[in-house]
């Protein structure tokens, strides 16, 4: 007999080859009925599969968060089945669960088009409606790879040869229809639900390379829900309504073209934008003792290969070589760097910790395809600092730095935030004596962050190849969740370089570096404000706060006072004194989405006032013109500022 342990914690003898379906009913026949798949030792099983040792089981019904990646594989399968069905002449290849929904990859001559969707929505609902139970049978190579060849599906048969000789080979049917997968499934297909969308259809290469055949993606998503699946097309419509790249446009930020592909040209009020953000964290880090650097783009391969990044980073590096054959690398992060400035000199624990802090450019190359605006760019700049300092040190520098970037946050509008431990990934470098002592250096610190009230989670094996990190993920306006600030503990870097500091008892030891950044990348946080403010920017963050807009002009020589009165201020603004309507005016600097409008007539000029106009707004102010300008100096002023009087 095998012992089977419930959440609960009670615990049932079973015989040998019990399946998961058999517990549930032997506990309740309802509950049979809900369930559609099984954790066992917290891993998702079919509910089918059999029981051969003891093991903690729970039951998942699909009203469980965990169920829907599970509603989203089976629903890929449907989609493969229903494709196939109306396009005989379709191959299938594979069907991933991706964020926010899944695809499928085909093998087709003629392109699908969105037109296409309405007829294959139908076919997968009657499929669906079906409820063909999912069953899994285990097939020798040979058998599958007959099968596949015999059905010309010849990316199945490729896919055949790449599953490891040690694990099975599962083929799922629906039905008459079935494919090669991994799997687990839910119990039928009828628990998938009609809560489904197709998305869109692109094209991509099979296996990611470009020698091999193209074929075409039919992206799609699913919720337990339909009012879910309502809540996310309403959300990804409010996305594009708030698209940075269209805003950028509109606001004249920046824009890209295809000599430089995932680098940014930033326009004067881009690039105004970008210094605010700088001065904003130079002001914050010089309050707190870092001090700046500036570190070089290009360097010797050889000090990569120390680093490591040559072994495990060098897929995204761009490589240069010179004519006396020495080969260098565009940086793709600025760690190495600071070591080497650490370094220079010699260090005693009296110097520590020491915080090294850069506004550094790095170059990480990213297929084109994955190239989103400012989102996702070939070169970036990050709000980089290390901290090198003692072990003892680590844990208050951690929370000091948590307590720097929550701050950040707030005053950039976030407040919904959630800390994600990311632990040991499978490529990495180091002892797993190192990797032992750093994670649990960061454990200690995320549970008294939890203490403290913060959201917590665990994201297992998605560490940097040098170090385990808390990840800071922000919530925006709608919903949407961006990972930003880290704040990683490396006991690997610093002794790959043979950094050292003198301890207090004349030691040569090895510092502990940790690595931290909190809007991470400029651009793509700049990207996040946009959308997160739909170009809104509070005035503070503003590339242009005020444009000065005459009615008449009878008006203009009061414009040019008051727009050097607004100046002498600090305030950024133009003024608009061109012959058109003040409506064309105002609707003009409105999409661009200009804060304040300053609207200025005879009336205006004569009593030396100003009407004040908000972007949103459809009112007007009337104000004395040292009054609207002390007002909005005041409103201007960064939130930093504010607080030190």
């Amino acid at each position: 007999m095998i012992s089977v342990t419930f959440p609960d914690g009670a615990s049932r003898a079973f015989r040998p080859g019990v399946s998961g379906f058999e517990i549930a009913k032997s506990i309740s026949p309802s509950l049979a009925k809900r369930a559609v798949a099984m954790a066992l030792d917290g891993a998702l099983r079919d509910l089918a599969d059999p029981l051969t040792s003891d093991a903690k089981i729970e039951f998942v019904t699909r009203d469980d968060p965990r169920a829907l990646e599970l509603i989203r594989h089976d629903a890929a399968h449907v989609l493969a089945e229903a494709v196939q069905t109306l396009f005989p002449d379709t191959q299938v290849t594979i069907g991933p669960v991706i964020e926010n929904g899944f695809y499928y990859d085909f093998y087709r001559a003629e392109p699908f088009t969105p037109e296409d969707f309405p007829a294959i929505e139908k076919k997968m609902a009657e499929i669906i409606a079906r409820d063909k139970p999912f069953t899994k049978e285990i097939w020798t190579r040979e058998k599958a790879k007959a099968w596949f060849e015999t059905h010309g599906e010849a990316f199945k048969v490729e896919l055949v040869d790449t599953i490891p000789g040690n694990e099975d080979l599962k083929i799922y049917k629906q039905g008459e229809w079935l494919d090669l997968c991994r799997g687990p499934h839910m119990t039928s297909t009828g628990k998938i639900g009609n809560a489904f969308k197709l998305m869109k259809v692109a094209g991509a290469y099979w296996r990611g390379d470009s020698t091999k055949p193209m074929l075409q993606r039919i992206y799609a998503t699913a919720f337990a829900k339909p009012e879910e699946l309502s809540s996310y097309l309403k959300q990804l419509e409010e996305a594009e309504r708030r698209d940075h790249r269209r805003l950028g446009r509109e606001m004249d930020l920046f824009h890209f073209q295809e000599e430089g592909p995932g680098t940014v040209f930033w326009h004067p009020k881009g690039w105004t934008l970008f210094q605010t953000l700088i001065s904003y964290m130079r002001r914050r880090q010089n309050q707190l003792g870092y001090i700046e650097v500036n570190t070089p783009q290009v360097l010797d391969r050889a000090l990569w290969e120390t680093s490591g990044h040559w072994q495990t980073f060098r897929e995204n590096m761009f490589i240069t070589q010179t004519e006396d054959k020495r080969v260098f690398a565009l940086k793709p992060m600025n760690c190495p760097g600071h070591v080497q400035i650490f370094k220079n000199g010699l260090k005693s624990y009296r110097d520590l910790p020491m915080k090294i802090a850069e506004f550094g450019i790095v170059h990480r190359y990213e297929p084109s395809g994955a190239i989103h605006g400012v989102m996702r760019v070939r070169a970036f700049t990050q709000d980089d600092a290390h901290i090198f300092c003692t072990e003892d040190q680590i844990m208050e520098e951690s929370l000091k730095v948590n307590d720097l970037i929550l701050s950040i946050y707030k005053d950039f509008g976030f407040d919904d935030i959630v800390i994600k431990l990311s632990t040991r990934p499978e490529k990495r470098v180091g002892s797993d004596e190192a990797w032992d002592r750093a994670e649990a250096a960061l454990s200690r610190i995320l549970e008294a962050l939890k203490e403290r009230g913060a959201k917590t989670t665990i994201n297992p094996g998605e560490g940097a190849f040098y170090g385990p990190k808390l990840e800071y993920t922000l919530r925006d306006a709608i919903g949407r969740e961006w990972q930003c600030g880290t704040t990683q503990v490396d006991f690997n870097l610093p002794g790959r370089f043979g950094a050292f500091y003198i301890a207090q008892d004349s030691e040569k030891t090895t510092p502990v570096m940790i690595h931290r950044a909190v809007f991470g990348s400029l651009e793509r946080f700049i990207g996040i404000l946009i959308e997160h403010f739909a170009g809104h920017l509070p005035l503070w963050l503003s590339p242009l706060q005020i444009v000065v807009a005459t009615i008449t002009q009878e008006a203009d020589d009061y414009a040019y006072e008051v727009m050097a009165a607004a100046r002498k201020l600090g305030l950024l603004v133009e003024g608009d004194l061109r012959n058109e309507k003040i409506t064309y005016k105002v609707r003009e600097h409105s999409l661009a989405k200009v804060p304040v409008l300053l609207v200025l007539g005879k009336k205006e000029a004569a009593s030396r006032t100003v009407s004040i106009r908000r972007l949103g707004s459809q009112d007007q102010t009337s104000m004395g013109l040292d009054e609207a300008l002390k007002l909005l100096a005041g409103e201007a002023a960064p939130p930093d500022l504010k607080r030190a009087g």
